[in-house]
């Protein structure tokens, strides 16, 4: 029965097919697999993947047996067919590659944003507690100058001092903060 169907062109195994003839569907399949797979692993290069878009381009072809119509011929559709499967697979893969990119760079750049904020408020636990070490004369001058933003002329007015000694109050506390400041910053050096 199956020497018959061989004997068949393709375009009379369309027709047979067309109307649910499975021995015709079974003459495709045996005349065209091993061309077709050859032709997927070729751009694939990998055979379980080879094998998955021809199955798939021929149960496709079952499926779709009805309503099938051909410009050209059997062959020509078959190996578009595997083509076009391959590259949708292609481009699923990239959507994939570029999501799970996506989602790496984005864990990495999350990681990084909580290590920054960790270390930031590190800094400014270091800078607290430094400035309230300094000397309290030297520390109220300071953060009149830093935190109420008063200017020497102001701070000096304020505690009966000359803006000079404003001045040099301000500056010896910079001193001192960027001293213990530079050795927290050796150690994290991106802050």
């Amino acid at each position: 029965m199956m020497r018959l169907y061989s004997n068949l062109s393709d375009v009379e195994l369309v027709d047979l097919l067309k109307s649910g003839n499975q021995l015709a569907y079974t003459e495709i399949f045996e005349r065209y697999t091993r061309v077709l797979l050859r032709h997927a692993f070729r751009l694939l290069s990998d055979h379980e993947e080879a094998h998955d878009v021809v199955q798939d381009v021929f149960l496709q072809l079952w499926q779709k047996r009805e309503d099938l119509s051909f410009k050209t011929s059997l062959s020509a559709y078959l190996y578009a067919s595997v083509r076009n499967k391959i590259f949708n697979l292609l481009s699923h893969q990239k959507v994939i590659l570029r999501y799970a990119e996506s989602i790496s760079s984005f864990m990495v750049e999350g990681y990084n944003i909580i290590e920054d904020q960790i270390r930031e408020k590190e800094l400014a636990l270091i800078i607290e507690k430094e400035v309230d070490a300094l000397p309290p004369k030297m520390r109220e001058v300071f953060l009149l100058n830093k935190k109420d933003e008063l200017n020497y002329r102001e701070i000096s007015e304020r505690l009966n001092i000359s803006s000079e000694t404003a001045k040099q109050q301000v500056y010896k506390a910079m001193k001192i903060l960027k001293l213990k400041i530079d050795s927290f910053l050796s150690i994290y050096p991106f802050l």
